[in-house]
Formats: C-alpha cells, sequence, structure tokens
C-alpha cells in the first residue's frame, strides 16, 4: 500500500508540473497576442513546507489605459535634487503607498467628450466651436471640475487622486520629468506663448492627444506633463503634504481655499511647471483654454 501511494502521489506531481507548465506557456503566447493583459505570478504554500501551487492572476487591462501597480513611489520634491522647486506645496518629498488602478492613457479628447454630450444632454465645453481648441484629437478643454466628474461616471470611471496622477506620471525612481531627469523639449507640449516663436513643437495650443510618445511616463501615459493640466480628485491644501496618511491619500476632506487640484500643467506653462511634482489648483467652477483631464479606475479586487 505505502508502495502504491507513493507512486500515485508522484504521477499526480508530475501531472501538476505538466499542467502547470503547459498553463505558463499558453499564459506567455496570450501576452503576446493580447498587450492588454498582465500575468502576475505569485506562490501560495500549503501546510507542508514541501508541497507549494504555483497561481497565476491574470489582469485585464481597459482599452485605451494604462496599468500601475500597487506599492510604494516617491511623491512631492527634493529642492536638492529638482533646481526648479520653488514651490512649497511640494515639500516634504514623502513616500507613499497606492493600490493598484488603471489611468488613462491619453488625456479625454474633444471626439470622446462629443459622444457624452450628445449621450446625455451635458452641456459642451466653452470652447466647443473655437477652432482654436476645438479639433476631435485635441484634448477637451474649457471643463469645469464637475463636468470632468459628471464625464468619468458616464464613462464607469473617476478622477485620479493626486497621488495617483504623480505615480502615474513618474513612476517610482523620483524622477523630475516622465521620461527622466534631464529636460527635453522635444518630449512634451509646453511654452507655446513663451519663447519658442514658430512653436518648436509644432502645436499653437494643444498638441493631438495621441501626440510625443517619447515622452511617455514609465507606465505608458502620455502627455502627463505639458499639453493641457488635468483635473485630480482632490482638494487642495498648499500644507497636505505634512499630514497626507502613508497609504492611498485622497486629499483633504475639504478645502478652506474651496479649490479642487490639477496637476502637469500646460502648453501655455514654462519648464518649471512641466515636472511630475509641480501642483495647482482653480475654481470647482472654473474652466479655461488650459483645462482638461484624463479618467482613472480602481482594479477589480479577487474575490
Amino acid at each position: 500500500m505505502k508502495e502504491n501511494s507513493s507512486k500515485s502521489f508522484l504521477f499526480l506531481t508530475i501531472c501538476c508540473m505538466v499542467i502547470i507548465l503547459f498553463n505558463n506557456g499558453c499564459t506567455e503566447k496570450n501576452l503576446k497576442e493580447d498587450e492588454n493583459q498582465i500575468t502576475m505570478g505569485s506562490i501560495e504554500l500549503t501546510e507542508k513546507p514541501e508541497e507549494k501551487i504555483e497561481m497565476e492572476e491574470t489582469i485585464e487591462i481597459p482599452d485605451g489605459m494604462v496599468y500601475v501597480p500597487a506599492g510604494d513611489f516617491i511623491m512631492g520634491s527634493d529642492p536638492d535634487v529638482d533646481p526648479h522647486t520653488d514651490q512649497l506645496d511640494e515639500i516634504p518629498q514623502h513616500k507613499v503607498y497606492l493600490d493598484a488602478f488603471f489611468i488613462d492613457k491619453y488625456e479625454v479628447s474633444n471626439d470622446d467628450y462629443t459622444k457624452f454630450v450628445k449621450a446625455t444632454g451635458h452641456r459642451n465645453s466653452i470652447f466647443w466651436d473655437n477652432p482654436k481648441f476645438n479639433h476631435p484629437d485635441a484634448p477637451v478643454v474649457g471643463v469645469t471640475w464637475g463636468d470632468a466628474v459628471a464625464y468619468a461616471e458616464w464613462v464607469g470611471k473617476r478622477l485620479p487622486t493626486e497621488a495617483e496622477w504623480e505615480k502615474a506620471a513618474r513612476g517610482t525612481d523620483a524622477r523630475i520629468w516622465p521620461w527622466g531627469n534631464e529636460f527635453d523639449p522635444k518630449k512634451c507640449n509646453f511654452d507655446d506663448e513663451g519663447k519658442f516663436d514658430g512653436h518648436l513643437d509644432g502645436f499653437a495650443t494643444a498638441a493631438p492627444v495621441d501626440s510625443f510618445h517619447n515622452g511617455a511616463s514609465p507606465y505608458g501615459a502620455l502627455n502627463m506633463v505639458g499639453n493641457v493640466a488635468e483635473w485630480v480628485a482632490d482638494w487642495f491644501d498648499t500644507d497636505y503634504y505634512i499630514v497626507s496618511p502613508r497609504e492611498n491619500p485622497k486629499g483633504p476632506k475639504n478645502s478652506g481655499m474651496g479649490k479642487k487640484s490639477w496637476r502637469g500643467a500646460s502648453w501655455f506653462a514654462g519648464e518649471d511647471q512641466v515636472r511630475c511634482a509641480f501642483r495647482e489648483y482653480d475654481d470647482i467652477v472654473a474652466s479655461g483654454q488650459i483645462l482638461g483631464f484624463r479618467c482613472a479606475k480602481d482594479v477589480p479586487q479577487e474575490e
């Protein structure tokens, strides 16, 4: 009996190994075929130390979004590293843990927003008939924070928090710009009203949302700095970083200033503002030619 049990156990072990190897091969093939999947490997220990079960979790990435994994990142600025830092609202630099999330690869375009307006009857952008800003592929501008929230809810998403936005822009190594620590004017749309006569980036105002691939963030999001400033979910508080929680910060409960935060600066901003850590704010009912947004979404939890 003992001999038969040993043989049965050995047979089952070999079968399990074959199945695991087969599944690994299939997963590898599927990943090559479908870029909108990420396979997360994990090991579950059993009561017996010599036994383990290998498990895999496949995360489906929604169309037009990128995946930002859970973990720590460095938020804010270090004045000794970033020579552009002269704003107190970016300090102290601190470590933040965030759950995994998705964020739009692109800023919401005029075409996207027009579909929302037609489907819901929501008011349009204040620049919907202005040829400088209404190209279908350009990011929508002239929308309030409330307009951005309404659109996000319509597509089953939400606005990112300040912390989520910043991690999506810079990754985990505290880089100053999405592409690294050396500024490159050819990697973002900025300063169109300033020193670059003739618009070196090729755009007098905002560029199409699918521009500047060479300036993508570590996770693949485009135009995280420059192009248009982006509304985020948080109320703004200059001193929030002093009291910000370590995990999943969502901003102060309210703002004594009555302002909402936005990030990324815009085509109108200078080099000192188109940085991952740069913070700014505006009235909740404000809308202007530099203000747009992108959306985020929670990663479904395993049941």
